[in-house]
């Protein structure tokens, strides 16, 4: 039952975040985030309060990226291989799919937020996708060995999040994707014994 209700979620959160995309925010409505998903409005208020709580979920989507990657990851990358490309997909998928002023909204929401705050919640399969790398990386001996597993995994966050920050401000005058390829060299070269 918790598959078929996560496939439920996950087909509101991907309708809404294409619609968010292709229309606008303000433009979408919940009818036609529930027509889109093909579920009902009961459905879709189960596990959404509002259209605002949607916000929150783009790290959901975030993780269904990363399910596909950790099922088609080639095992034979190194650990630092394997962070160059969950980078390099995360940021391709937010420049073909997401709005600057949507990540925007996300990154406010995540500021102002009394409640949940997704994008640092540590069993998202962001997190246990990069723990596991860092293990890896640990027992192979790549990485700093004065760093925990918990401090190259949140410190790995930390830089996705500055540079999707700093595009946003900058109003994504830029290539995510390129602009990363320049610097996330430099800040593995900071983890890498």
């Amino acid at each position: 039952m918790k598959k078929v209700t996560n496939q439920t979620k996950g087909r509101i959160v991907s309708a809404a975040w294409k619609l968010f995309y292709q229309y606008g925010y303000s433009n979408t409505t919940i009818d036609d985030i529930v027509e889109l998903s093909g579920t009902s409005k009961g459905s879709f208020y189960h596990y959404f309060g509002s259209k605002d709580d949607l916000l929150g979920s783009l790290s959901y989507l975030f993780d269904e990226k990363y399910e596909e990657l950790m099922e088609t990851m080639d095992p034979k990358l190194s650990p630092i291989e394997k962070l160059i490309k969950m980078n390099q997909e995360l940021f391709l998928m937010i420049e073909n799919t997401v709005s600057v002023s949507m990540l925007s909204q996300l990154f406010g929401s995540q500021l102002t937020t009394k409640g949940e705050k997704h994008l640092l919640d540590p069993d998202r399969t962001y997190y246990k996708l990069l723990r596991q790398i860092a293990v890896e990386g640990q027992q192979q001996k790549l990485f700093r060995d004065d760093l925990s597993v918990n401090d190259i995994t949140k410190a790995y966050a930390l830089f996705e999040r500055a540079m999707m920050y700093d595009w946003c401000i900058s109003s994504g005058n830029y290539s995510l994707c390129q602009y990363s390829e320049k610097m996330l060299p430099l800040f593995l070269d900071g983890l890498t014994a």
